[in-house]
């Protein structure tokens, strides 16, 4: 396996709001997801892709605007990621900047108070 990062968890307040965010943000639907008991949003990946979901955690996590920084791919859509954010009651806080030869991306805090990145390699 090539990918460092294999899963993230996400932790959330409110799944269902946090799956409407995600679905906005990431333009893919986020899938609800669970069993008896619990719930959870899975974001979309396939085969060896990094996946992830958005949870509600026990007391030992919670949302955060610090700590480690997830970049989420918003390949050729990241002005339209970025509008999603506000609109699906995130807010921007570094807009659109170039990373160099890295490509582009923007600091944002999702619905549910965590600090998130996007990325694209060109706008």
């Amino acid at each position: 396996m090539s990918n460092r990062i294999v899963w993230v968890d996400i932790p959330v307040i409110d799944v269902d709001r946090a799956i409407r965010f995600y679905s906005a943000v990431i333009g893919q639907p986020v899938a609800k997801e669970g069993g008896p008991g619990f719930t959870f949003g899975l974001l979309p990946h396939s085969g060896g892709d990094v996946g992830g979901c958005l949870y509600v955690p026990d007391a030992d996590n919670a949302p955060s605007t610090m700590g480690p920084l997830i970049y989420l791919n918003a390949e050729g859509r990241l002005h339209q990621a970025v509008e999603a954010v506000t609109t699906h009651g995130g807010q921007i806080l570094k807009p659109i900047y170039e990373m160099g030869p890295h490509g582009f991306g923007a600091i944002i805090l999702d619905s549910e108070g965590n600090r998130i990145a996007l990325h694209a390699p060109t706008i």
